[in-house]
């Protein structure tokens, strides 16, 4: 009978690890697993090329989004730029672009140029400046461990690096 019961536990075991999937972030509903966040792979110089032509347009920043479809974290990333809080600050500042890494083994190159070590993690994000500099890359895996972080730290990233407005400096706050 003990037999039965640990094959039986074990059998549990078996289909709940087969049915794992990445938790969905607090507040929002059902899972994010099945979500098609990032573009085939091909497509990103010329979606770079075509959001560096928005933001000098628009006077926004480029936000380069490095992940992968198969990624939980990438999959709450992109949840959280959706929420309430971040999706203005989002809009009205910056021009994403999602750049699908595969496997690790997809557009290095791009993220070598940005200075994305993607061995430290994704998602990883890049911020550009409106003609195509450099602002900031994510080079410590940031938000490698988005599941275990809360909106609010994408909105104070999105806050950090949005452009300031007309007459405003780097000292001012609340611009």
């Amino acid at each position: 009978m003990k037999t039965i019961k640990l094959l039986a536990l074990a059998g549990l075991l078996a289909l709940a690890a087969c049915k794992s999937h990445t938790p969905a972030p607090a507040g929002s509903t059902g899972s994010t697993a099945s979500r098609v966040i990032y573009p085939e792979p091909a497509q990103a110089s010329a979606d770079i090329a075509a959001a560096l032509k928005t933001a000098a347009q628009t006077h926004k920043r480029v936000l380069l989004d490095f992940g992968g479809n198969w990624c939980g974290d990438c999959q709450v990333l992109d949840v959280y730029f959706h929420d309430p809080a971040n999706r203005p600050i989002l809009d009205a500042n910056f021009v994403v672009v999602d750049i699908n890494i595969g496997h690790l083994d997809a557009n290095t190159g791009i993220a070598a140029k940005y200075d994305v070590p993607l061995n430290k993690g994704v998602p990883a994000l890049a911020v550009l400046s409106e003609n195509g500099t450099l602002l900031y890359s994510q080079r410590s895996g940031e938000f490698e461990a988005m599941r275990r972080m809360e909106s609010s730290a994408v909105t104070s990233f999105l806050e950090q690096w949005k452009p300031a407005g007309q007459g405003c400096s780097a000292a001012t706050v609340n611009c």
